[in-house]
């Protein structure tokens, strides 16, 4: 639903923690591009150069060790919103993440934005997808602090189906699904999400959403196979590899013959994610993207013309 209550703090400061991931990175930019002054978190061990190059581009930098809550407070002292772009298991969703947050209390900051930018997990069942269960756990941390909280939802990054995620198989012009062709699916590309997410950081009205879902595109395997031919020029044809049930014993194959590991994202989570985005369990309902009409939505047609082969 469209607002035209929402504003923004040109002096908001804004720390952030992950900057140096790819989505952080982006937030950064975004933050920085709307007038934000942005301080970022950053271990021990940060390379030189890194950090250099985050001060050339006006940010502020604080190495603080995320196991030490009086540390982060300090960092995080006179902050307007505190934004997560954490990425790792359980040591950082839940560990990391925690001492951020205890953090953020102590100081006063008056707003969190956790890690999430996923699919609707709020809907999911435990035990159906690892990483996500983490995040479902944070979120009752989260809602038991004394602080103002916003997740982001985003769906798929449409990032992905020009590599990690096995949907659109250009060399084979197949658009590969399970289940049912017409369930509905989103997509919204890393920067999108990450220009999204600044806006909720710099969002001055109250209350913000407790969850705000985007979608940059929502598209079912049909409609894919119908954008991916029109983008690329070439016919692709939809391959149904099996049901929901055999997506499950793929995905409980994978992880027997696969070595535990500290991997965030092996092959078996990528397909614990495509199982809950077919099931229809995860499909965002009552999208934001209207909320900050300044952002303009980059349809998963734009990501499909730009890849190269």
């Amino acid at each position: 639903m469209a607002s035209n209550q929402q504003t923004t703090s040109e002096k908001a400061t804004i720390v952030l923690a992950g900057i140096t991931g790819d989505l952080g990175g982006r937030i950064a930019q975004s933050l920085l591009a709307h007038g934000a002054n942005v301080r970022a978190i950053t271990r021990p061990g940060t390379t030189v150069d890194t950090i250099n190059k985050l001060k050339q581009q006006g940010v502020s930098i604080i190495e603080a060790d995320y196991k030490s809550v009086s540390a982060l407070s300090k960092a995080l002292s006179g902050a307007t919103c505190v934004v997560s772009a954490l990425s790792g298991l359980q040591e950082v969703i839940l560990e990391a993440q925690r001492v951020l947050l205890y953090a953020a209390v102590e100081a006063g900051v008056p707003r969190f934005i956790p890690s999430d930018y996923s699919i609707d997990f709020t809907n999911l069942p435990r035990g159906t997808n690892r990483n996500l269960d983490l995040r479902q756990e944070f979120s009752e941390r989260l809602d038991a602090a004394p602080i103002a909280a916003t997740s982001v939802l985003n769906g798929m990054f449409t990032d992905l189906l020009t590599g990690q995620a096995p949907l659109v198989l250009f060399p084979l012009k197949r658009i590969v699904y399970w289940g049912d062709a017409d369930q509905p699916l989103d997509f919204t590309t890393i920067s999108d999400t990450a220009a999204f997410t600044a806006a909720a950081a710099m969002d001055s009205s109250t209350p913000t959403p407790r969850y705000l879902r985007v979608a940059g595109d929502t598209l079912s395997a049909r409609e894919l196979r119908e954008v991916a031919s029109a983008s690329t020029g070439k016919e692709f044809q939809l391959f149904r590899i099996g049901g929901l049930g055999t997506l499950d014993l793929m995905i409980k194959f994978t992880r027997a013959i696969m070595p535990q590991s500290n991997e965030v994202f092996p092959p078996w989570q990528g397909m614990q994610y495509l199982r809950n985005m077919f099931s229809g369990k995860a499909k965002l309902e009552h999208l934001d993207n209207d909320r900050y009409p300044d952002i303009s939505w980059t349809p998963v047609s734009e990501v499909l013309a730009a890849y190269k082969q």
